[in-house]
């Protein structure tokens, strides 16, 4: 956290920009959003690894969070605190992670999906990323519409 703006005034976007990006690369787990095709919602905490500007999850096959993300690949994650948040909206495939993700997945996460038959890769490709701490910074909240940063 950029100490000079916190809690007393809206960061600059660019401050914000990169604040979210220092979350996304050290923080280890999201809330993790998706519905059923039938719109039943289902709300699991996930780690993850920031790579290439998207984000690696993985979870058991049998889970509805995988269920889920294979029948409607459309996702939302929540990152951090509510009064510092990071909020993503992104679309999901399934994917053979490289060696080096799946490394540098295992090492973030303390968890090693790779060996075990029914852990895949999730890649999250966010559309939207919005961060926020205060009621000062929600009218400017928005980082990424589009997949492209705003800044």
């Amino acid at each position: 956290m950029t100490e000079e703006y916190a809690m007393t005034a809206a960061r600059p976007a660019a401050v914000r920009k990169q604040d979210t990006l220092d979350r996304l690369e050290k923080d280890v787990d999201a809330w993790v959003s998706t519905a059923s095709l039938d719109g039943t919602p289902y709300l699991m905490p996930l780690s993850f690894l920031w790579t290439d500007g998207t984000l690696l999850l993985s979870t058991t096959r049998t889970n509805p969070t995988a269920r889920n993300l294979i029948a409607n690949p459309q996702v939302q994650l929540t990152i951090g605190e509510v009064r510092d948040v990071v909020h993503v909206t992104g679309t999901v495939e399934v994917v053979e992670a490289t060696d080096a993700e799946g490394a540098a997945f295992a090492a973030k996460a303390g968890f090693d999906p790779r060996p075990l038959p029914n852990y895949p890769f999730f890649r999250v490709t966010p559309t939207k990323i919005q961060a926020w701490r205060e009621v000062e910074e929600l009218k400017e909240r928005v980082l990424m519409e589009n997949g492209r940063w705003l800044s």
